[in-house]
């Protein structure tokens, strides 16, 4: 980014001592400054806590902790998760002006909540960890240097009436996600959080590279290389959400062709001691 103000913006920090209990905003569709069109928060409940109102737009909530009971149809089903690293999510999924039930049933619970736009009609879906595959990206290339988890929870091939695309990445210690750099014309944002509090990564976004911590927030324009790297001895877990484009859906990503090179499991790169091998 070429504007240093607008680069601050991008990195939300402001909540690095945690949330309070209740819905905290985080990024709001039709906000100022940098718009990805997405509304995002998270909502922390206690045992007992419950919400039960319709929605106002189409909206995601991915379950980052605890234990809940969902009522979605007149079906109550209890879905857990005891690590952001370990486990797939749960994501309830709703189109606007469908109610959903969410009762806290363990001392503590988190949601990611993620609504955008959509005057569109669609089923309300329960994905459950079984149906959220982990995929393991960049094994054998550039020394694995960008060996990572990526988990899609759904995209416009699973959800083709939604305007969002979610899932997860799980960025190993020490090396790259988003790797190599890629970019595509619809905005993101992605949520972090980290194996240990004092944990810590760097998001490039451009030409402009930003220290995250656990509980930021970056939000991603159109058009920018995004690759992000982890701190030795630190996992980084970040939420990804996609907010698809009128008439240019989100289909996937386009590398920067200076780095496609690593994407040739044949070109290992550089190594200490063999400065003539790549």
């Amino acid at each position: 980014m070429a504007d240093s103000t607008q680069a601050r913006a991008a990195v939300i920090t402001r909540h690095r001592g945690g949330f309070p209990r209740g819905l905290t905003w985080i990024t709001r569709e039709g906000e100022a400054e940098l718009d990805t069109g997405i509304d995002f928060g998270v909502h922390r409940m206690g045992r007992g806590e419950s919400l039960h109102e319709p929605a106002a737009k189409e909206t995601a909530w991915i379950l980052f902790s605890g234990q809940a009971e969902v009522e979605l149809e007149g079906r109550r089903t209890t879905v857990a998760r005891a690590s952001l690293f370990d486990e797939a999510p749960t994501v309830v999924h709703i189109p606007a002006g469908t109610r959903v039930r969410i009762e806290a049933t363990s001392q503590e619970v988190e949601w990611g909540v993620v609504c955008a736009t959509n005057p569109k009609a669609f089923e309300p879906r329960l994905f459950f960890p079984q149906d959220i595959q982990d995929e393991l990206r960049g094994k054998g290339l550039v020394q694995e240097g960008a060996l990572r988890t990526v988990r899609l929870a759904f995209d416009l091939t699973h959800r083709p009436e939604s305007n969002l695309v979610i899932g997860e990445v799980i960025n190993y210690p020490g090396r790259w996600s988003s790797y190599p750099p890629h970019h595509h014309a619809q905005t993101e944002i992605y949520h972090y959080r980290f194996t240990l509090p004092q944990g810590y990564g760097h998001a490039e976004l451009g030409e402009d590279v930003h220290k995250v911590r656990q509980y930021d927030t970056v939000k991603i324009q159109g058009g920018l290389d995004h690759p992000q790297v982890s701190a030795p001895g630190y996992g980084m877990y970040y939420l990804w959400v996609v907010r698809h484009k009128p008439g240019n859906p989100y289909r996937g990503f386009e590398f920067s062709e200076e780095h496609r090179w690593v994407l040739d499991a044949q070109q290992q790169g550089w190594r200490p001691g063999n400065a003539g091998e790549r």
